[in-house]
Order: structure tokens, then C-alpha cells, then sequence
């Protein structure tokens, strides 16, 4: 166990946060709206609900997320069945709970640590390293929240972490367990082996007829030969449909000059500040006496400007940036509060501010640096322009081409010729389909989508020749096919297969000769030590990799050695038998290092346990309710 933490701990972190904290607007902003009446609620957790508009939403993103996950091999019948729902619907439990929990406690995230958060969000930072407002926005907008109903949410998240942080903080694992579990690790034992090869038993073995035949009988499967199908098919998506796009240099240049934003680089200033924090609660004369602290660090700089980077991490009450002098590095425009990228403006590099008061408190900020804004010309962006024109166009004409296609491949059911020459698409070809997916074929061919299988064995397509439906294999993807040749389903002869069997049959046998013996063998040097036959002594232990085959370092690990020596006997499946002699065992080299860095993972598999009790608990306070009818009613995103 021990070993699956230490090398799984990242799954393990993860796993929780993606329980416990999905990806923003996963459950929208309603997962935190008091309940209003919850006669139609799937459940209600305290004062909370959960309705049924908030359950079809985490659903349809858990579709989303699993849809990206597995790509064309994606089945929507996964979401489908009642462990899935009634999954969807605790991890929306769980969040309540929390929630609920989190107003009890008065918990509160301040603005400057929820900016810093968004600011410092993976993906919203272009190239120039300034933040990208646009898209922050229009990733959203995409996600139907606007900038505040995220930052709601985030604010939530963010008080929720707080609390789980909490009970994390409280978990330890005491220092006599870890080093008794360090101790097992180290410790090493010295073995000796004796190997009895499979090989060597196989003149022994004596095979007849009636065991290959049998064998042959009993293990029908393994001779099998699945039916299969020679099949064409035509797939119609944006990339087929952009191929046959043609777009004029007069079109592109249009769409240059009406979205030339996206090629402009804004100016990025660098500047660095110190903060003396204001509270939102402050009193007349609290602030007064914060501003004449500021006033003096001011008075001080402007005698000393270069003393800026030390004031700033001896005063500065921002911690992100207090510690590197007060850096801010580069920022565009909307990144700040407007007082203070108003301010930063106005200033020359070197340049010192006068105090500057925002939401935060008290600034005083210096410019570092500036770079220019810049404007990608024409020539530069064309073929990035032509490509995006095309998939535009592709995506507008996909609506109408998708009705068509599956209209002409089910009227003129006969053959994939028609719908091929009316939508201009290549008929491919591909041999040896079988109902399941071929490993050896691209996971992503559409040929090898498990619906597009079951399709092209349906009775429709294997009896009736006729072409498969449209088949969707993944967003914006349609494929149908038709059957050339099919081969049903047959077993090797008898005959064809007998060599195979017979040397299949003699190592089966050869293995049971093998382990007999190597069972009384251990048995009598376990009633008489005799180290006749034994190899050199080697040493052996959790840690030190060796060459041991199958379970044998497990099980000499295990190996009761209070009598010395301890005979351990293992059978190895395809090579033999093998006989350990256990000799001496020690107690290895103590490395501190080591051990403290397995105490602090134990620490942290224990404190992830303790979240998820604590989530239990919270949970059970909070008296929830489940509406089972609600829930078994509820249709499953994936089956509308």
C-alpha cells in the first residue's frame, strides 16, 4: 500500500480535486442560491437544495468532460446508468455540505486574493506573459457565466478550500508508525536460490490424443476466428468540408480588417508597488494612521529610489509580490484596479507615484519597464487567417451537409456512391472489421468507433445490404458504411491447431510435474537445512530493484524468520519452481532523508483520508434528503 502512495501521490491529490472541486461552472452559480422550496428538488442538504436544473447541468458537463476524455471512443451510455447519477448527485452534496458549512464559519476570501487567483489562472496569459482579458471573457461566455458570476464562484471555491485546508492541517501521521514502516522497507534478508527449470521436465511428460483433443474442446475460444467484414464508408466533417472551401484574397483581408484586435499585441508595463493594506471595516482613524505610514515610506523614496526593492519586502503588505521587492511583473491593460492602472500609466520608467488608494489600501508604485504594443501585418497572419476562414465556413455548412448525408445514405440505401459524389467526399476502404475495436488500427479512425461497429453488424447492414445509418463518432463528425465482403464467424480445425496444442499441453503438464516436485523438495530442506544446489548469497529488500521473477520477493519479505533458515517456495509460471533459502536478516541503512520525505507522503495520504471523513461528516450534519423518485425520474443528458 505503502508503495502505491508514494508512487501515486499526484493521482491521488487529483482525484480529490476533481471530486471535490470540478472545473469551474461545472455546477453553475445555483450550487449556491438558498433553497426557495424543494418539493421538485432531486435533494436538499441543510438549507440548501439541489434542483433539477442544477443536476441536468452537472450532467450535461460531466458528458462534456468525459466526451473530451475518450474522444471517438466515447459511449454516452456511460452516464447513463444509476451509479453514474447518483455520483453526479454526491459530489453535488458534497459541495453543499461545504458551502453550508463555510457560511456557518463566517468564511470570507479577500478581492486582492481572488484577483491574484484569476490572475495567475494556467492558459490567460499571452505570449507577452500580460493577461488576456478577451479570453478570460469569451471562456466563459462560452461556459454561459459572466466575469462576476465566475468570480462568485471562485470566491466559493476558494472559501471552501479554506476549509478543507483546515481539517488537512490537523492530520499527522505520528513519528513511531512512519518509522516502523520505514524500518519494514529497509530491511533486507540474505537469500539463496535454488531453480527448478520447466525445461528440463518436459521429457518426462507423456501426451495422448485424447488430451490434445480436450484441450481442443475445452479451450474453443482460443481457436476461434471472428467473424468479420470488408466494409467502405464515408465520413463527413469540417475537414472535408473545409477541403472543398475556396476563399479569395479580398475575403481574407475583410476578415483581417474587422478582427485585427486579435493580431494587436497591447502595450505591457512592469511595475512594482508596496501595499499597506486597508480593511474594508477600518475606522476613520485607522485609515489615517495607515495613510501617514504610507506618506513616510513616500517621503523616504523620493530621497532614496533606489531603496525601493528593500522597502517594499521590509513594508509591503502584498504577499505575492513583497518577497521579490514588490514586482508585479509585466501587465496589460484591465489587469489592474482602474486607480492604480490609471496611475501606472501616467508614469516614465523610474519613475515614483504619489500614494495611490484603491479597494486594496494604500499604493506606492515605480514603473520598471515598458514594451510597445505591436500590430501583425497582413502578410504575416494570411495563412493563419485562411485556415480559421475555412473552418468557419466548414462549420456553417456542416448544419445543412449532416441533414443531407444522413438523408441520402438511408434513401439510397444500396450503396455509398450517391451521398459521396453529392457531398464530394472519398469513399474509403478497410478490412478485417470485427464487433470490437482493433487495437492495432488508430483508436481515432472512425472505422474503429465502436458505434460504427455495431452498426455495420446490425442485421440491417449484414443482412439486408444495406448502408449503416449516420453514425455521430465524435462533435461535428458523421460516418456510414456499407459491407463489400463478410466472412462469419468459424473454428480451426482440429488438425490445424494440434502442434500448437501439443506443445501448449506439454508446458501445462511439464509445470504441474515441476511444482510437485519443487513442493517436496521444500518440505524436506524445511525438516533438514541442506544448502547443496543453493546459488551465492545475495542481499534483498523493498527498495533494491532485483531480478526476482513473479510474487518471490513479496513472499520472501513475508517469510516468517524466526527460525533461521526460512525456506520459501515459488512457483513461476513459464520458467518453473524456485526454492529460497533465507539465511540472515538485517536491518538495512537508514536514510533520514528518505524517511522524513515518506513521512510527509503518509502525512498527506492520511490528511486526503481525513478530507474525505470530514466531507462525510459535514454531509450527515447537514440531514440530507434525496429524492429518489426525482432521481430515477431524472433522464440522463446522455440518453437526450
Amino acid at each position: 500500500m505503502f508503495e502505491y502512495i508514494r508512487t501515486h501521490q499526484k493521482i491521488m491529490q487529483l482525484l480529490l480535486l476533481l471530486i471535490i472541486f470540478p472545473s469551474f461552472a461545472f455546477f453553475g452559480i445555483e450550487s449556491f442560491t438558498r433553497s426557495s422550496g424543494s418539493d421538485n428538488a432531486v435533494a436538499t442538504v441543510g438549507a440548501y437544495s439541489i434542483s433539477q436544473q442544477e443536476f441536468d447541468s452537472a450532467q450535461r458537463d460531466q458528458l462534456d468532460r468525459l466526451r473530451q476524455m475518450y474522444g471517438p471512443q466515447f459511449d454516452s451510455k456511460m452516464l447513463s446508468t444509476p451509479e453514474a447519477k447518483q455520483n453526479i448527485l454526491d459530489e453535488l452534496i458534497s459541495r453543499k455540505a461545504m458551502t453550508l458549512e463555510s457560511v456557518n464559519n463566517h468564511l470570507t476570501v479577500a478581492d486582492q486574493t481572488l484577483q491574484q487567483n484569476i490572475l495567475s489562472t494556467p492558459g490567460l496569459t499571452k505570449p507577452d506573459g500580460s493577461f488576456d482579458a478577451d479570453r478570460y471573457k469569451s471562456l466563459l461566455a462560452a461556459q454561459g457565466m459572466t466575469p462576476s458570476m465566475y468570480e462568485q464562484r471562485l470566491r466559493q471555491d476558494l472559501v471552501v478550500q479554506q476549509l478543507l485546508n483546515a481539517v488537512q492541517a490537523t492530520s499527522f501521521m505520528p513519528k513511531s508508525v512512519a518509522e516502523r514502516v520505514a524500518a519494514i522497507f529497509e530491511q533486507e534478508r540474505e537469500v539463496q536460490v535454488l531453480d527448478l527449470k520447466l525445461n528440463d521436465y518436459v521429457s518426462q511428460v507423456k501426451i495422448t490424443d485424447a488430451m490434445l483433443k480436450a484441450y481442443y474442446e475445452k479451450n474453443a475460444g482460443e481457436f476461434e476466428i471472428p467473424e468479420l467484414v470488408k466494409a467502405e464508408y464515408v465520413v463527413l466533417n469540417n475537414e472535408a468540408l473545409a477541403a472543398q472551401v475556396t476563399i479569395s484574397d479580398a475575403d481574407l483581408q475583410s476578415y483581417y480588417e474587422q478582427n485585427k484586435k486579435q493580431y494587436v499585441t497591447e502595450e505591457q508595463r512592469r511595475a512594482s508597488h508596496i501595499l499597506l493594506s486597508v480593511k474594508k471595516d477600518a475606522t476613520a482613524a485607522e485609515q489615517k494612521m495607515i495613510r501617514a505610514k504610507a506618506e513616510g515610506l513616500l517621503a523616504e523614496l523620493r530621497k532614496k529610489p533606489e531603496s525601493f526593492a528593500a522597502l517594499a519586502k521590509e513594508h509591503s503588505q502584498d504577499p505575492g509580490s513583497a518577497e521579490r521587492g514588490g514586482d508585479l511583473d509585466f501587465f496589460g491593460k484591465g489587469a489592474m484596479v482602474k486607480p492604480f492602472e490609471d496611475a501606472a500609466s501616467k508614469l516614465k520608467v523610474g519613475e515614483i507615484s504619489d500614494l495611490v488608494q484603491t479597494d486594496f489600501g494604500f499604493h506606492i508604485i515605480q514603473l520598471t519597464d515598458v514594451k510597445a504594443g505591436l500590430t501583425k501585418s497582413f502578410d504575416e497572419v494570411k495563412n493563419q487567417i485562411a485556415v480559421e476562414v475555412k473552418k468557419q465556413k466548414a462549420s456553417k455548412l456542416y448544419a445543412e451537409a449532416a441533414e443531407s448525408f444522413t438523408n441520402t445514405v438511408y434513401e439510397q440505401s444500396d450503396s455509398l456512391k450517391p451521398v459521396a459524389d453529392k457531398l464530394k467526399l472519398k469513399i474509403e476502404s478497410v478490412s478485417g472489421l470485427s464487433r470490437q475495436p482493433n487495437s492495432a488500427m488508430p483508436a481515432s479512425s472512425p472505422a474503429n468507433n465502436a458505434k460504427f461497429l455495431n452498426a455495420i453488424f446490425s442485421e440491417e447492414s449484414l443482412k439486408k445490404k444495406r448502408n449503416t445509418e449516420a453514425i455521430e463518432v465524435a462533435p461535428a463528425t458523421l460516418i456510414a458504411g456499407h459491407i463489400v465482403e463478410y466472412k462469419a464467424a468459424s473454428k480451426r480445425p482440429f488438425e490445424e491447431v494440434k502442434s500448437s496444442i501439443m506443445a501448449k499441453v506439454t508446458q501445462i503438464e511439464a509445470a504441474a510435474l515441476v511444482k510437485k516436485d519443487g513442493e517436496l523438495k521444500l518440505q524436506a530442506l524445511k525438516g533438514a537445512d541442506n544448502a547443496a544446489g543453493f546459488s551465492d548469497l545475495k542481499v534483498v529488500s523493498r527498495l533494491k530493484n532485483t531480478d526476482m521473477q513473479g510474487d518471490a520477493l513479496a513472499l520472501i519479505m513475508k517469510a516468517d524468520v524466526q527460525k533461521l533458515p526460512a525456506f520459501v517456495g515459488v512457483d513461476v509460471p513459464g520458467a518453473g519452481y524456485s526454492i529460497y533459502r533465507i539465511s540472515k536478516v538485517n536491518a538495512g541503512v537508514q536514510d533520514r532523508t528518505r524517511r522524513a520525505a515518506e513521512q510527509e507522503q503518509l502525512t498527506s495520504a492520511i490528511s486526503q483520508q481525513d478530507v474525505y471523513s470530514y466531507v462525510d461528516a459535514l454531509k450527515q450534519k447537514a440531514k440530507v434528503k434525496i429524492n429518489q423518485s426525482a432521481l430515477s425520474a431524472a433522464p440522463s443528458k446522455a440518453e437526450q
